[in-house]
């Protein structure tokens, strides 16, 4: 071959590679909607008395929801429980800005399309500018102290169409379902806990970015199944002194398992993170207390997520142990809620919000509204 025609096809090579590399990164910024808050809210299943603390909760969890935040926290469950009908759901502004204009029939309409990513891309197209996000958990669960076993189902859906960001549909999906237990022991007369939970995961997502024109009712097969054995490792020290100083530590996914694959592959990793708590209890007065906790989600950056957005804040005023006023600060944006308890009920009404961009940090603030009862005997 003569040299110039070598040297002509090497050049058309390496503009080749160079084009197909930059649709690569085009479409990997695209897709980075996905669920980038994993960093921190790491939880599989969430609580609105958490959010509302900006997420810093793994040195005071004390109920059914120490099996995701802190196992070790099963030791300071106060009275055993049975809450069937125990549910979470979450909406934000965006979803609601869509599914909100036009007259009582419109808006029934939109309500019941909002909950498909198909019908948040129809609703976008006339709404543009706009990212929806929804979740829908059932978690009902037989607690006492050092045990808890139960099931969980969770429903998450993401969907924007944004200028800003990309002409094109972006959405996310990811369903999850399946038994958990969970255990504690405590030492030194629960100066020390430690606990292990452990949920048969089974998982099922997509993710991605098309034309805006595209229908997004996916086939089956288009979404990524599989199923892991999820553990959880934590653990709790206080001080039996004044403020009970607490320590708090939790390794997730403790055994790094990978899901099994099927349908359009194995769904993405759970990464192996370890989350850090440190919180004061002060005594207000005889029935007011108050909680302050800072946590520092993903200690090792596996998620390559700004330190800032990891950084958590919470407070919550305790009255009675009845009536809860939550304060909090996490990836980047406050929060607040409210809470009433009793043996039978849980109540919680939360608002929050998470970072949007792909890791820096304060990008478009995604503000969202949750909703949390859990009743029972």
């Amino acid at each position: 071959m003569p040299p110039r025609i070598h040297y002509t096809n090497k050049v058309k090579s390496l503009i080749f590679s160079t084009l197909c590399l930059f649709s690569t990164l085009v479409s990997a910024q695209s897709t980075e909607l996905g669920f980038i808050e994993d960093a921190s809210y790491p939880e599989l299943a969430v609580t609105g008395r958490a959010l509302a603390m900006g997420n810093a909760f793994i040195a005071k969890v004390d109920d059914a929801s120490s099996a995701f935040y802190n196992p070790a926290g099963l030791g300071t469950v106060r009275h055993p429980h049975l809450h069937i009908s125990n549910f979470h759901l979450e909406l934000n502004k965006g979803w609601m800005d869509i599914t909100g204009k036009g007259n009582v029939a419109d808006n029934f309409g939109n309500f019941i399309d909002g909950f498909s990513l198909e019908g948040q891309r129809k609703l976008l197209l006339e709404n543009r500018n706009k990212t929806t996000h929804t979740r829908f958990a059932l978690m009902p669960n037989f607690t006492t102290r050092y045990l808890t076993v139960g099931y969980l189902v969770s429903k998450k859906t993401k969907a924007r169409l944004d200028s800003k960001y990309t002409d094109d549909f972006e959405y996310a999906q990811r369903t999850d379902h399946g038994p958990y237990l969970g255990a504690n022991i405590s030492f030194l007369g629960g100066v020390f806990k430690v606990g292990l939970s452990a949920i048969l995961l089974n998982r099922k997502e997509i993710k991605g970015v098309q034309d805006e024109s595209v229908s997004a009712d996916f086939a089956d097969g288009a979404y990524k199944k599989g199923s892991a054995l999820i553990g959880t490792v934590g653990a709790k020290l206080t001080f039996p002194v004044a403020l009970l100083p607490t320590f708090a530590v939790v390794l997730r996914n403790a055994a790094s398992q990978d899901f099994s694959g099927s349908g359009a592959g194995a769904p993405d990793k759970i990464r192996q993170t370890i989350d850090l708590g440190f919180s004061i209890t002060p005594q207000v007065g005889n029935v007011v207390r108050t909680h302050f906790e800072l946590n520092w989600k993903d200690f090792t950056d596996k998620y390559g997520v700004s330190a800032n957005r990891r950084l958590m804040l919470g407070m919550e005023v305790d009255v009675a142990r009845t009536f809860f006023f939550r304060l909090g600060y996490g990836d980047g944006f406050g929060s607040f809620g409210i809470g009433v308890r009793s043996r039978r009920l849980e109540f919680d009404m939360t608002s929050y919000a998470v970072d949007n961009a792909p890791a820096g940090l304060r990008g478009q603030e995604d503000r969202r509204f949750a909703m949390t009862i859990s009743s029972g005997f």
